[in-house]
């Protein structure tokens, strides 16, 4: 069994999803699926995000699902208890960190400055997330965090897009990068998920060129 960082890893992409209505979980997951990328992190900013957890958990076991926008305890706990195999926070919460540790859930925090990245260190972490990566330096910047912190790869979020993923995937301390270009909200509302099914095999094909694959 590949521990998370290295399934991320070969995905090269991790689909930043936010749900409204929970009908539209397992429609998504099959589209991610059938355009070859069966992993979504599913954002807590919504009431449906645990519920539709509990879905795709269900009906699409192959799929690496994730919960993103972790504020508290709670709501890692309720994440994991849906059925999240990892736990992404917008920021280094130590009490959030502290907790998904303890209880051996995988977490990937916001880390953007050389403080946070030394908390996560001193945690033993190995994969942060960048977030937000565009407003905060892109790759030059990842690329100034990790020149002292050489033991630390990154997740950037935030700003990427198909025309950028190159730059950051070229980059071998970044395993992966979230994204929602493919997974927009429009073209959920919209049902329109042989649309999302075409830019997610598209994002894989960016990846696997970026990467030389």
């Amino acid at each position: 069994m590949k521990s998370i960082e290295e399934q991320l890893q070969k995905f090269g992409v991790v689909p930043v999803v936010v749900l409204d209505h929970e009908e539209d979980a397992l429609p998504l997951a099959k589209a991610l699926v059938d355009g070859g990328l069966p992993c979504a992190e599913i954002t807590f900013r919504t009431e449906a995000a645990e519920e539709s957890i509990r879905r795709i958990s269900g009906q699409y076991p192959e799929m690496l699902v994730g919960a993103g926008t972790v504020l508290t305890t709670e709501q890692a706990d309720r994440a994991v208890k849906a059925g999240a195999k990892f736990i992404v926070s917008p920021g280094f919460d130590p009490e959030v960190v502290d907790h998904c540790l303890e209880t051996g859930v995988p977490v990937f925090p916001g880390c953007i400055t050389p403080t946070e990245l030394a908390q996560a260190v001193k945690r033993g972490l190995q994969v942060v997330k960048f977030f937000p990566a565009g407003q905060f330096g892109g790759v030059a910047a990842v690329k100034a965090l990790a020149a002292p912190y050489t033991m630390v790869k990154f997740m950037p979020t935030g700003g990427v897009n198909a025309k950028n993923l190159k730059d950051y995937l070229s980059y071998d301390k970044i395993i992966a990068c979230g994204g929602s270009w493919m997974v927009k909200g429009d073209l959920i509302k919209a049902g329109d998920f042989d649309q999302i099914r075409r830019l997610t095999e598209e994002a894989v094909a960016l990846a696997e060129a970026a990467r030389g694959l």
